[in-house]
């Protein structure tokens, strides 16, 4: 036998200190190797953006915002009222998704519809309010599309035919 394989002290077969604390050395570092491989000593990754509850307050927003409309220009109820009903239902899906209640909205006085007095002409009150409205939607589209794009993919789908829907909803809005 090599010198390697016996005892120092006595002589007898094993093992010698050095070799015994080389293997110890040796799979301290494998698995101090291994369990860094694995995230045990890394920081915690920061938590995935919330991408969905901004939306589900934004088409909540933007159905009250038609509401506010329809109530300054009834002309445009026709029109109108089945796109806040399909922002109430972009609201409700992407809470069922989430698993999150619906926020109640407090009394909103929409920036679109606010500066438009009921005693405007006609003409000038439908066009004002379809411009804020539109102004409305672009921003809620952008903001669908965007989230679109940073989304996982079992959400991605939903989140695209929400901005699709938005940008149909401007076509509307012409």
């Amino acid at each position: 036998m090599r010198s390697t394989d016996t005892n120092q002290e006595n002589g007898t077969p094993g093992r010698s200190r050095r070799a015994v604390v080389r293997g110890a050395a040796l799979l301290a570092l494998v698995g101090a190797a291994g369990l860094t491989g694995c995230g045990l000593f890394e920081d915690e990754p920061d938590p995935a953006p919330d991408l969905i509850t901004p939306l589900i307050a934004g088409a909540l927003e933007l159905a009250a915002r038609y509401d506010a409309a329809v109530a300054i220009a009834p002309e445009l109820a026709e029109r109108l009222r089945p796109i806040a009903e399909a922002h109430r239902a972009h609201a409700a899906e992407l809470a069922r998704v989430t698993r999150t209640a619906l926020p109640t909205l407090t009394a909103v006085t929409p920036a679109a519809t606010a500066a438009v007095s009921p005693g405007s002409g006609s003409a000038q009150r439908r066009a004002a309010v379809l411009h804020g409205l539109r102004e409305a939607e672009q921003a809620g589209r952008d903001a669908a599309r965007t989230a679109c794009a940073e989304a996982p993919a079992e959400q991605a789908a939903l989140l695209g035919s929400i901005a699709a829907a938005r940008a149909t909803h401007l076509e509307i809005l012409r």
